[in-house]
């Protein structure tokens, strides 16, 4: 049975849960425990008072914090209502995540105060929308509210998760609950996920590998989430070992500094399943992920936001080679082509486009038909990433066309900082390509025209956007190269930025 005939929406996951499981602890968070049963009162609660302040069918509400319990009872609540979930990513700046909130017309942002020391509720400033904090106001705003009736159907929006294309302009991805049920019921399948398993979900909840394939997939299967705010080492190790934890997805930065980390005094035998991606990954890794830190599983996968997080996995039974050096093969009810640059598909073996086709396409980009139409075409999503497929049809990503890089597991967009460095007085042109890092697969190193220090543009960047966003490098230079139709030849930067690196 699929996953989308099961459940249909998000409380058809919850509703499930409680029927099957009504007693087994749904999420453990440092703060407070929530049996499915009690979960499904919390997220009734949150309804009532979305449904009390006139939320409901199609609203955009969005949650603007680390993971932890409330983030989960939040988002049900929204759906409950009909509403659409727009996640922030914790790493924004105010600015940043204002221009998220304008732009998508989010009604109520959910936040928090405190988290690495910042106040994210001061960082929205003047005229932002109503706000709730969790953890200060969150338990007086649930209050006592009588449930309203689920208004939410499987082929309504559930969400609005903002990605950047090739301009660098963040645009909100709208998928549907049918979508994300479906999705993350084959993915939970492949992977192996079990109702007995303890899954630390160390990826953020803002993000598909956190959210969808990480507290929705877990509810699916009767799994205990266990939330984690940030990836600290010595906590992630003291967690395994207290919290028995089976389940452990994350980039593969996460297991190269467990590896490298002092794990004596550490029991680490209850770990069972890991699942990785979004970086280039050795194979030695692989091997010592099951030799060293005892994984039974390791599951690689490629996909994007615009797939609902996931077009291709890797299979229980691929070599750990297969692992390492492809992105597996499509999901069920998903084609996978590669193209040229006149649609015709390649010969396997060939580089090309990547375009994905099945149930998982999103639905839009939220008010920009222009740049949905262009992206999916007759029904192909054109995705934006090199890749070559081999004559079993898995797939290997090469280049991506949009110009990203990927820092420890965040999407990157060159012209998106690119247009961050501009607004600094003394820079007059900018370029920032990807670099090789051996502990985040990719850093920015930026190509700059203007007078100024290094380390002085680095700083002012971190005081403006997120950190994963920030160039590790800065290099002056007199002009950038371009084409001869003006263009910057991006790949004559990046051989340069390489050489400078590696050195």
């Amino acid at each position: 049975m699929r996953g989308d005939e099961r459940f249909g929406t998000t409380l058809g996951v919850l509703g499930a849960g409680v029927e099957r499981w009504p007693h087994h602890p749904a999420i453990e968070d440092a703060s407070r425990t929530l049996s499915f049963t009690e979960l499904s009162h919390e997220v009734g609660r949150a309804a009532g008072a979305l449904h009390a302040m006139g939320i409901g069918h199609g609203d955009r509400v969005a949650i603007w914090a680390p993971n932890m319990w409330e983030w989960v009872v939040a988002a049900l609540g929204i759906h409950h209502v009909g509403g659409v979930l727009v996640p922030l990513n914790t790493r924004y700046k105010g600015p940043e995540a204002r221009d998220i909130l304008d732009r998508s017309g989010a009604r109520l942002v959910f936040t928090v105060a405190g988290f690495l020391g910042l106040d994210f509720r001061a960082m929205l400033g003047p005229d932002a929308p109503p706000v709730v904090t969790f953890r200060d106001d969150f338990e007086a705003w649930l209050g006592a509210h009588l449930v309203p009736p689920v208004t939410a159907g499987p082929d309504d929006p559930c969400d609005m998760l903002f990605t950047s294309g090739t301009t660098g302009r963040p645009k909100g991805v709208l998928t549907t609950h049918a979508q994300s049920t479906r999705a993350y019921w084959d993915w939970s399948e492949v992977v192996g996920l079990a109702h007995q398993d303890r899954y630390l979900v160390v990826a953020p909840f803002f993000h598909c590998f956190g959210y969808k394939a990480g507290w929705l997939a877990a509810m699916m299967r009767g799994a205990t989430v266990l939330p984690q705010p940030t990836f600290d080492v010595a906590a992630v190790l003291a967690r395994i070992d207290r919290d028995r934890v089976s389940m452990l997805p994350g980039p593969p930065a996460l297991y190269q500094t467990l590896l490298q980390s002092d794990r004596s005094g550490h029991s680490l035998a209850s770990l069972r399943l890991a699942v990785t991606g979004a970086a280039t990954i050795p194979v030695r890794l692989i091997e010592r992920m099951r030799d060293e830190l005892g994984f039974e599983t390791v599951i690689t996968g490629y996909g994007l936001t615009e797939a609902t997080g996931i077009a291709t996995m890797c299979r229980h039974d691929d070599d750990p080679r297969t692992i390492a050096t492809t992105s597996g093969r499509a999901i069920p009810g998903v084609e996978v082509k590669v193209v040229d640059p006149e649609g015709s598909e390649v010969a396997r073996g060939a580089a090309g486009h990547v375009l994905v086709r099945g149930y998982n396409v999103m639905q839009a980009y939220f008010e920009m038909p222009g740049a949905t139409a262009e992206t999916v075409v007759d029904g192909w999503l054109h995705t934006g990433d090199v890749g070559v497929m081999d004559e079993r049809g898995y797939l290997r990503i090469t280049d991506r066309i949009k110009d990203m890089f990927i820092v420890g597991g965040f999407n990157a967009y060159p012209a998106e900082i690119e247009h961050a460095l501009l607004e600094h007085p003394a820079v007059h042109e900018a370029a920032v390509v990807g670099v090789p890092d051996p502990r985040l697969g990719e850093v920015g190193f930026a190509f700059v025209v203007g007078e100024i220090e290094e380390q002085a543009l680095i700083a002012w960047c971190r005081e403006r956007m997120a950190n994963f966003k920030v160039p590790r490098r800065v290099m002056q230079v007199a002009t950038l190269p371009r084409n001869a139709i003006g263009k910057v030849t991006r790949f004559a930067l990046r051989e340069q930025a390489v050489d400078l690196v590696s050195r």
